[in-house]
């Protein structure tokens, strides 16, 4: 063997030698995620910008293939889903399961931003209660500081303070409003979101309970020509994960994951106070009449919302309640 072939026999070992160390690039990771929301609705599209935040933030780590709605999987169904491992990630009401968690409500009656309540300690400790109720990983609390409004075919009845009386009125409902449009004379009527329209088209309702946030996404407002105000409550939007594929992720992943979580609990809350505003100006101009409830009555009013959904917390003999009431209510 000459020379030159003996050095380059040595480089070619010394060359195999270094990539048998290089360790192979790390596949790239992919969420199955759903939400219970139809594409049209505004929070539907609220997730579709956090999946897209997240997996450009995640390239060559980890990406989330949003794969739909109602769709793919009823909402009711989606937490089990998530739970068997079915799909990896879901975004929807908390208020889904509160049979199994009552202290969501404490989303229901919060008066604080996500930010601000995860700051004082709030998130922190419902992550504790979707692990112990769910099974499931707490990722984000979105789309705060959106709160709900009552919306009617026809002007109410008012009460001698400038309140309101809703007595015989029908509203489409939901568990968080039950009791407050049951002290309000109202009689609760459930009717799922896509039926919503026809309900009101055929008067089986006279009203829902709304954000002014996605009033317009499925023409509803077509029929509801007033709204109460002032709004209450807020949104209890959640990104939950399957625990185990959670846990199983490595640690680049979950750092990636939690950046835009927390990123995005401000962004979405900075994005929706301004198109409440927008959607407010729209409305408005479109023909749709404010009941603007003022003074002492309103102060009664909103009292009487907040008060039923701390009222269920409390009596729900949740350990946290004390706790949660301290990072996310100060009215």
């Amino acid at each position: 063997m000459t020379c030159r072939s003996r050095l380059t026999s040595a480089a070619a070992g010394l060359l195999l030698g270094a990539l048998a160390v290089v360790p192979a690039q790390a596949e790239e990771i992919v969420l199955k995620a759903v939400t219970a929301f139809p594409a049209p609705v505004e929070f539907a599209k609220s997730f579709k910008r956090f999946v897209d935040k997240t997996n450009e933030m995640g390239k060559g780590v980890v990406q989330i293939n949003y794969m739909g709605g109602p769709e793919v999987i009823p909402p009711p169904q989606q937490a089990q889903a998530v739970r068997r491992g079915v799909v990896d990630m879901q975004y929807g009401p908390g208020t889904y399961y509160l049979g199994e968690m009552p202290e969501v409500d404490a989303w229901v009656g919060s008066t604080v931003s996500a930010t601000e309540a995860r700051e004082k300690g709030g998130f922190k400790i419902m992550q504790a209660v979707y692990k112990e109720g769910l099974g499931a990983y707490l990722l984000a609390h979105i789309d705060s500081g959106i709160d709900f409004h009552i919306y009617l075919t026809e002007e109410p009845k008012r009460t001698p303070d400038g309140g309101v009386d809703l007595t015989g009125l029908k509203l489409r409902s939901q568990p968080i409003y039950r009791a407050f449009f049951e002290a309000l004379g109202a009689t609760n009527v459930s009717v799922p979101v896509p039926e919503v329209y026809t309900a009101l088209e055929r008067g089986v309702v006279d009203g829902v309970g709304w954000p002014l946030v996605g009033i317009k996404d499925l023409s509803w407002d077509k029929f509801l020509k007033y709204r109460i105000d002032p709004g209450f409550f807020q949104t209890d939007l959640a990104i939950i994960m399957n625990e185990d594929k959670w846990n199983s992720l490595p640690q680049e992943a979950r750092d990636i994951l939690t950046k835009a979580a927390v990123e995005y609990e401000k962004e979405s809350y900075d994005h929706y106070q301004k198109v409440i505003k927008e959607t407010d100006k729209t409305v408005q101009a479109e023909g749709m009449q404010v009941i603007d409830i003022t003074g002492e009555a309103r102060t009664e009013y909103l009292d009487m919302a907040f008060s039923t959904a701390w009222k269920r917390l409390q009596e729900s003999g949740s350990e946290y309640t004390e706790q949660l009431r301290e990072a996310y209510y100060d009215r």
